[in-house]
C-alpha cells in the first residue's frame, strides 16, 4: 500500500477484540502507515467470551484474556491510547477528537465501538449487587459476591444468562433464572433446542421460570427480594442481568453516518463515507452469503470483518461471504452453531438429545441452512461445509447416523 502519511494513517475507535485484532491484520496485509488504537477501557484489547466462563469461575488469569502483550503492539508500531474515549468525529476535517481535547487526523477511520449491556430499567437496578457481564470491571465486581451458597438470580435466558448459570452451579451458588419470553433462547433457536437447554439446566440444579418478567426490585442499599410479574417473590443475594446488547453507534450517528441497528456497512465493511469503516458488534453488514443485511454479535464474525476491513484498507478488497457461526460452553455441553435457523421449515436430529450428544440440522425448502451441534465436533465440521455449500438433503438422511454426512458434499474436481 505504499508509504502512508505518518500523521494521518488508520485510526481505530474501539480497543475491543475487533479493533485490537485489526491492528495485527493490517500489518499482515502490508500496511506500513501509522495505526492508532483508541479504547475507553484501561485494559488492552481482550477476549470477551471467557469473561462469563473461565474468568468468572477463577480458572483463567486477567493477563490470559489479553489478545497480545504490550510488547506485541510496540513491535507492530501501534500507538495505543487506553482509558480515554473519542468525543467526536469530524468527517470533513478527517479528525477524531478525544475527551482530553487531543485531535488525531486520519486517512482511514475504523469504528469498532462494540456494544454495551442493556440495562434493567427498574428502581434499585443501580444497587451494587446488580451485575452485568460485558467488561473486565463488570466481572471483577461480580466475583467479590459470586460465592458458594449465595442466592443468584439471573434475568434473561440467552447465552450470557445460561453461561453464567452454569458457572454459578459449578461454584456452588443457588441459581434461579427468569426469562420473560415463553422459552429460553427464543430469539436464536428453535423450540426443541430451547427445551433441551431448559432440561439440561434444571437437571443440574437451576430453578427456571419462563414467560414471566421482573416487576420490581426490593431492598436498600442492596436488592434483597425480586418481585416477578406473577407476584411471586424471590429472595436474592445478587443478580446478573443478561437482557441483550445495545450497539454503540452514537459517534457514528453524530457524524452523519448511516445507522440502522448498527453502523450500516457494505460487504467490504465500508460505511456511507469512503475511507470510514465499521467492524464488530456495532456494524450492520450486507452479507453476500446470507444475501441480506445482518448485525451479528460473535467473535468469528468480528474476526472475518477484521480480515475484510484490512484487505479493503490495503487496496485488496474482498467481500464478506462467510457463513455465520457461534459457540457456547455450558457445563460439559459444547454447543457449536453454524448458519441462522430462524427461517427453517424442517428439523432433523442426528444423535440423542437425552444423551446430550446430537446435531440438529435446520432446513428450508430442503436446503440445509443451519446446524446446532452439542458435543459433536466432527459432525459440526461437516455441517459447516454443508451449510456453506447450500446442500440439499432429506430429514431421513440427516437423522440416520449410519448415513455418512460427508457423502452429501460435492466431489472435488467433479
Amino acid at each position: 500500500m505504499g508509504n502512508q502519511c505518518e500523521e494521518s494513517g488508520v485510526v481505530i475507535v474501539g480497543a475491543g477484540e475487533a479493533g485490537g485484532g485489526l491492528t495485527g491484520m493490517l500489518r499482515q496485509h502490508g500496511y506500513t502507515g501509522k495505526i492508532t488504537l483508541i479504547g475507553d477501557e484501561l485494559y488492552p484489547p481482550y477476549r470477551r467470551p471467557p469473561l462469563s466462563k473461565g474468568f468468572l469461575a477463577g480458572e483463567v488469569t486477567l493477563e490470559s484474556l489479553y489478545l497480545k502483550s504490550a510488547e506485541g503492539y510496540a513491535r507492530h508500531q501501534i500507538d495505543c491510547r487506553y482509558g480515554i474515549g473519542v468525543e467526536s468525529i469530524d468527517r470533513d476535517a478527517r479528525t477524531v477528537r478525544l475527551f482530553d481535547s487531543t485531535t488525531i487526523p486520519f486517512r482511514h477511520l475504523v469504528i469498532a465501538t462494540g456494544g454495551r449491556a442493556r440495562r434493567l430499567s427498574l428502581p434499585g437496578a443501580n444497587h451494587s449487587n446488580v451485575h452485568y457481564v460485558r467488561t473486565i470491571d463488570d466481572i471483577l465486581k461480580l466475583k467479590e459476591q459470586f460465592l458458594p451458597g449465595k442466592r443468584l438470580l439471573i434475568i434473561g435466558g440467552g447465552y450470557i444468562g445460561l453461561e453464567a448459570a452454569s458457572v454459578g452451579i459449578k461454584k456452588g451458588l443457588k441459581v434461579t433464572l427468569v426469562e420473560a419470553l415463553p422459552r429460553m433462547l427464543a430469539r436464536v433457536t428453535v423450540p426443541e433446542l430451547s427445551a433441551f437447554y431448559e432440561r439440561a439446566h434444571k437437571a443440574r440444579g437451576v430453578e427456571i421460570f419462563t414467560g414471566v418478567g421482573v416487576h420490581s426490585l426490593d431492598g436498600d442499599p442492596l436488592v434483597t427480594e425480586v418481585v416477578l410479574s406473577d407476584s411471586r417473590r424471590l429472595a436474592v443475594d445478587l443478580l446478573i442481568v443478561g437482557i441483550g446488547l445495545i450497539p454503540n453507534t452514537e459517534l457514528a450517528e453524530a457524524c452523519g453516518l448511516e445507522v440502522q441497528n448498527g453502523v450500516v456497512v457494505d460487504a467490504f465493511n465500508r460505511t456511507s463515507d469512503p475511507g470510514v469503516y465499521a467492524i464488530g458488534d456495532c456494524s450492520n453488514q450486507d452479507n453476500t452469503f446470507l444475501q441480506r443485511r445482518v448485525r451479528l454479535e460473535s467473535v468469528p464474525n468480528a474476526a472475518e470483518q477484521m480480515r475484510v476491513c484490512a484487505a479493503s484498507i490495503c487496496g485488496k478488497p474482498m467481500p464478506n461471504n462467510s457463513v455465520p457461526w457461534f459457540w457456547s460452553d455450558q457445563y460439559d455441553l459444547k454447543l457449536q452453531m453454524v448458519g441462522l435457523s430462524q427461517d427453517s421449515d424442517q428439523l432433523a436430529i442426528r444423535g440423542n438429545l437425552d444423551r446430550e450428544s446430537f446435531c440438529a440440522f435446520h432446513l428450508r425448502g430442503g436446503v440445509i441452512i443451519a446446524a446446532d451441534a452439542v458435543n459433536r465436533a466432527a459432525d459440526f465440521m461437516v455441517a459447516k461445509k454443508l451449510v456453506a455449500e447450500r446442500i440439499r438433503a432429506s430429514v431421513e438422511q440427516l437423522g440416520d447416523e449410519s448415513f455418512p454426512l460427508k457423502s452429501l458434499l460435492p466431489v472435488k474436481g467433479a
